[in-house]
């Protein structure tokens, strides 16, 4: 059946059927931010986290404006705990976001099935890791070092524990950072996938 393909949201749901399905997937979501933990190849204040989960399943079933608000509601409750004075929170919704819109407007109009959405999934996931680059290194990092007082070098020296050849920010980035963020975005598609047509039934009463 078409509604247990993650590639065919319904078009014709009532806005109050889709308000109310986006609202009980960013609660999901802002319940998955809560619930992180380290990565041990990584340095302790990386954390990883499914809280991209509910908005990929929500671009999937509505569209990828719903994927969006999603990302942007969890975002917008967990300022109330942030403790980056929103940068944090301002970066995961920008990764977040083009997640959810380059599956849609890159592939699906033209593989609208379901391996249209895995295809568009997976450059979603790497689009999101390659932004990840420019975004911690010109926003994200640069914050964090202010706000906490820290040089760059000490930073660099974080990483330098579990891998002493990286020598530059630069370095951190392309070898921890952006490949991190390209397995998370896998790890929420493919959770998806696996899911979705159990969830379907619940998604498009």
């Amino acid at each position: 059946m078409k509604q247990n393909n993650p590639a065919s949201p319904r078009s014709g749901q009532p806005l109050t059927h889709k308000m109310t399905v986006t609202a009980m997937l960013s609660a999901v979501a802002t319940v998955l931010m809560f619930i992180d933990f380290s990565v041990p190849i990584m340095p302790s204040f990386i954390k990883l986290d499914i809280s991209e989960l509910p908005a990929l399943i929500a671009s999937f079933s509505l569209g990828p404006v719903y994927g969006v608000a999603v990302c942007l509601i969890k975002n917008l409750v967990n300022l109330a705990r942030s403790q980056t004075s929103g940068v944090g929170e301002l970066c995961n919704f920008l990764l977040g976001a083009v997640f959810r819109v380059f599956p849609r407007v890159l592939v699906y109009r033209k593989m609208k099935n379901r391996k249209g959405a895995l295809v568009g999934s997976i450059i979603g996931a790497v689009a999101m890791a390659a932004l990840s680059f420019p975004i911690n290194y010109y926003i994200t990092y640069p914050f964090y070092l202010k706000l906490y007082s820290m040089t760059a070098e000490q930073m660099v020296g974080i990483y330098q524990v579990i891998l002493p050849s990286v020598h530059s920010l630069s370095d951190c980035l392309l070898v921890f950072n952006t490949p991190f963020t390209l397995v998370k975005g896998l790890i929420d598609v493919g959770l998806t996938f696996l899911i979705y047509k159990k969830i379907s039934p619940v998604l498009h009463k």
